[in-house]
């Protein structure tokens, strides 16, 4: 994996790049769309290549370890195969369920044990094993385990929290290490920077981070609840530690403008469920602000749902057609708010990078912003 840097923002921390793997290339800054159990929510992977071009993928270690399994994806030889996407794909390692699952699981130094959501299986990870199932899953990227401090948490906790996250990086790369791919592509490790909303603890984190040099860096543990004024200036921090010639991922960020202020802080990388999640809820991100298409102003509105086309989705299908389909609750009509959401997400990080490269990132910023953030 080699990260090309190609611009920065002269008044901001900016940056256009591209990421070339043995799979093929990535532009950043990028949104990848979230396919927690090998699927992104109602889409198909023909849709998520021919309309909006999406390069990478998540996955979700925890979840596919469960359903599927292992055995199955062992036999399928591995996750790109099993679910007929030849792109990259990120799986991430199971650190957020150990924040998300607080009643389910139990952590301790050697790992985490969990009851499966499912059917209350006990199961027993550790940083090595979970490197084991990723390269069972054989990802493009894979995330190192880390726990995810919940927000509020006291700084005691917090500190030993990424202590002990430092330490199972430690195993995680040393695990990579003395293992191989198994399908012939090569694999990198992202460590995870943590800390809560902590100062002191996110540089610690960072230059811990930072010292491994690891392939790329991620940043974990926020958009957990903590205010955004919070989210938004210990970013900035971490990516001021963290290498400028490798990519800086952001974990499950964000709203649209989340994204946009982020990438003026020098992040690289996104996922979110937010387009999918909350299109099959009725709201749409368009590129002159956000609808709650269930509203009664849609009903006989019968322009495309953005004025500027995206993908067929923009110019097929109506504000009022998509207003009848939510509210009757047609699958339909999820779909398709799903797949405009991600035509958009797709879109505005790459109008982010346009504007990056032409060196006129700081005049987009604040003309799309004003824009996007608008309630219809």
């Amino acid at each position: 994996m080699k990260f090309e840097l190609h611009t920065e923002c002269k008044t901001t921390n900016a940056r256009a790049g591209t990421i070339t793997t043995d799979r093929g290339t990535i532009q950043t800054p990028i949104f990848m769309p979230v396919g927690t159990a090998g699927t992104v929510k109602g889409i198909h992977q023909r849709e998520l290549k021919t309309d909006i071009n999406a390069p990478i993928i998540l996955g979700n270690t925890y979840h596919l370890y469960l359903r599927p399994g292992m055995e199955t994806m062992e036999a399928a030889s591995g996750l790109h195969k099993f679910i007929g996407w030849d792109r990259h794909i990120l799986t991430d390692s199971g650190g957020y369920q150990v924040y998300s699952l607080e009643g389910n699981r139990k952590i301790t130094e050697e790992g985490v044990k969990f009851a499966s959501h499912i059917d209350g299986t006990k199961i027993f990870f550790t940083p090595e094993y979970v490197m084991d199932v990723q390269r069972t899953l054989g990802s493009d990227i894979m995330m190192a385990f880390d726990e995810c401090a919940p927000y509020p948490c006291e700084y005691t906790y917090a500190k030993k929290s990424m202590e002990m996250t430092h330490r199972w990086l430690t195993r995680c790369v040393n695990r990579v290490a003395e293992t191989k791919e198994k399908y012939g592509f090569k694999q990198v490790l992202f460590p995870i920077v943590q800390g809560s909303v902590y100062t002191d603890l996110r540089i610690q984190s960072a230059e811990f981070i930072a010292s491994q040099d690891c392939y790329g860096n991620a940043i974990g543990g926020l958009s957990v609840g903590e205010p955004i004024e919070d989210m938004y200036s210990l970013t900035k921090l971490v990516c001021d530690i963290l290498p400028k010639q490798k990519p800086r991922y952001l974990m499950g960020v964000g709203t649209p403008a989340n994204l946009i202020e982020c990438i003026s802080r020098g992040v690289d990388m996104f996922d979110c469920v937010m387009p999918t999640r909350n299109g099959r809820n009725g709201m749409l991100f368009t590129q002159e602000g956000i609808i709650n298409i269930k509203n009664a102003k849609w009903k006989n509105d019968f322009t495309p749902l953005n004025p500027i086309p995206m993908s067929f989705i923009d110019t097929d299908y109506t504000k009022a057609y998509l207003k009848h389909l939510i509210i009757s609750d047609e699958r339909l009509g999820s779909q398709i708010a799903s797949l405009a959401n991600l035509s958009f997400y797709l879109w505005l990080v790459r109008e982010a990078r346009k504007a990056i490269l032409e060196e006129n990132f700081p005049a987009w910023k604040e003309k799309t912003l004003e824009k996007i953030t608008r309630r219809l």
